[in-house]
């Protein structure tokens, strides 16, 4: 399973949420390349980046941080959401050098948005599913749908995403551990992989992830665990390698 750090941008500078709310923003930092070599001198193997100006203007704000980003590690694969909502945007990104272009509220809005981006970028898409009691949430959390994320998830896959990403919204940021049954629940409904994310604290939870990694939960993000120092992002990936390796081996 890839533990995946999370740079959420607002402002210019890297910041977490808790649960979703712009106004309640801790600032780490303000050079977001050297964060970003933070965690790639830790063992990253990829980095989660969101735009979250974008994702409540509904456009790119922060794209300049995610391309010097890109520049300074070329290799690194890069997978970016928030004010996605036109394949203009996903092409400008996708042309750059990101690897992944991660829909969220646009593809609950126009769920014929994300066919499309499939079929024009296949391969490249992403689709960001934030829940709550197992219902879906949208613009920047601010508003629960009467959608079921099992239901939408099933529907993007057949639009041929390339993973689901799961956030339980009521975890987020809080530091009270991931919701395994619902991340469980949901990676057993689909056949694509789904990346958790919202609410992981330490490597117990890492632990809880990796036992149901066969279920389909390939990724794991984690962002104030590793920003505020109860999970040590290069001990947590590599125990989620052994994990992986003593499960093959069995």
């Amino acid at each position: 399973m890839l533990l995946i750090p999370a740079i959420d941008l607002k402002d210019g500078e890297c910041v977490r949420l808790r649960q979703g709310m712009m106004e309640d923003a801790t600032v780490f930092s303000g050079d977001i390349v050297a964060m970003a070599k933070r965690w790639v001198d830790q063992g990253a193997r990829r980095l989660h980046m969101v735009d979250l100006n974008g994702a409540f203007d509904g456009k790119p704000v922060n794209d300049k941080a995610v391309y010097q980003v890109r520049e300074a590690y070329p290799d690194l694969p890069i997978q970016i959401g928030g004010g996605i909502r036109d394949l203009a945007t996903i092409e400008a990104y996708l042309n750059a050098g990101v690897s992944f272009c991660i829909i969220g509220t646009k593809a609950v809005h126009n769920p014929e948005f994300v066919a499309e981006a499939c079929k024009a970028f296949p391969g490249h898409i992403m689709v960001g599913l934030d829940a709550k009691d197992g219902m879906v949430a949208i613009n920047g959390w601010a508003e629960v749908t009467d959608y079921e994320v099992k239901a939408l998830a099933k529907q993007f896959e057949n639009d041929g995403v390339e993973a689901i990403i799961y956030t339980d919204i009521g975890r987020d940021g809080m530091m009270q551990g991931v919701n395994i049954e619902a991340t469980q629940a949901l990676a057993k409904a689909v056949n694509i992989p789904i990346i958790a994310s919202g609410g992981i604290t330490n490597l117990d939870d890492i632990r809880n992830l990796a036992s149901i990694e066969a279920d389909g939960v390939t990724g794991a993000i984690t962002g104030r665990a590793i920003y505020e120092g109860t999970l040590d992002f290069k001990e947590g990936q590599t125990l989620s390698d052994q994990l992986a390796a003593k499960a093959s081996s069995k």
